[in-house]
């Protein structure tokens, strides 16, 4: 059914004429566009999740890392002492954890860092469980090894799959803080993978690393800080246009 309009607001016959020779008349004059002027969009923040960049130069190549300080900032300083105080230049990646959960691509971890060095490592840290960070161990994380919580120095794992079984699980039995996740990969997860994927000594590690340590252990030629690129900048600098 076709709707209505009240019938209270028909327009009377004269004034209607009266409407249309006003229209005509107004149409005859040209109409010019106006501009205005909206407020500029905000610029974005600059790096609101408070992340600090990495790039680990190997023998195989560059990994670049995103550490978060924010969500994880007892762990992250700690790893930028490590990065700043050059203490990470010339170890190895020397472990490659490799798992099989039945899914496509490498799935396990790769471990690097200082293996304890007495004239490398710094006091202990205090654990970050990721149920307090929310980083959790998804392929790409980096996350701190350690023996008991609080043990953590300078050696680490990248992560090359999802490994949950590595967060914290508060209501289970025993040791149960997990590990602490505090960044992940942006760039370079190919060198991470060529790590993976070095050959495996037959010989090498004791106990549970056994089978696990690379022949020949890739070299972190260095490790320094890199900043992060800015945000793309908005399309204009100042007020946007909006013809009419």
């Amino acid at each position: 059914m076709t709707p209505r309009y009240p019938q209270h607001c028909i327009p009377k016959v004269d004034i209607l004429i009266r409407f249309v020779a006003l229209l005509l008349v107004c149409s005859a004059v040209p109409v010019t566009a106006q501009t205005i002027l909206l407020p500029a969009a905000p610029a974005p923040a600059a790096n609101p999740q408070g992340l600090v960049r990495v790039a680990l130069t190997t023998s195989l190549g560059v990994i670049v890392i995103d550490l978060e300080g924010k969500r994880a900032p007892v762990t992250t300083a700690n790893f930028l002492r490590y990065v700043d105080q050059k203490r990470l230049d010339g170890t190895v990646f020397y472990r490659a954890m490799k798992l099989d959960f039945g899914g496509p691509g490498p799935q396990g971890l790769v471990q690097g860092g200082t293996q304890n060095d007495p004239k490398r490592i710094l006091k202990p840290i205090a654990h970050e469980p990721t149920n307090v960070t929310g980083v959790l161990h998804k392929a790409g994380a980096i996350s701190m090894a350690r023996w008991a919580p609080g043990t953590a120095t300078a050696d680490f794992s990248i992560l090359l799959s999802d490994m949950p079984s590595l967060d914290a699980n508060p209501g289970g039995p025993g040791d149960n803080a997990g590990y602490a996740a505090f960044g992940h990969v942006v760039e370079g997860m190919d060198v991470v993978t060529k790590i993976y994927s070095a050959p495996i000594s037959a010989t090498k590690g004791e106990g549970v690393m056994k089978g696990q340590m690379i022949e020949a252990p890739v070299k972190i030629v260095t490790a320094r800080r890199i900043k992060i690129p800015p945000p793309p900048a908005a399309p204009s600098g100042g007020a946007q246009p909006l013809l009419r």
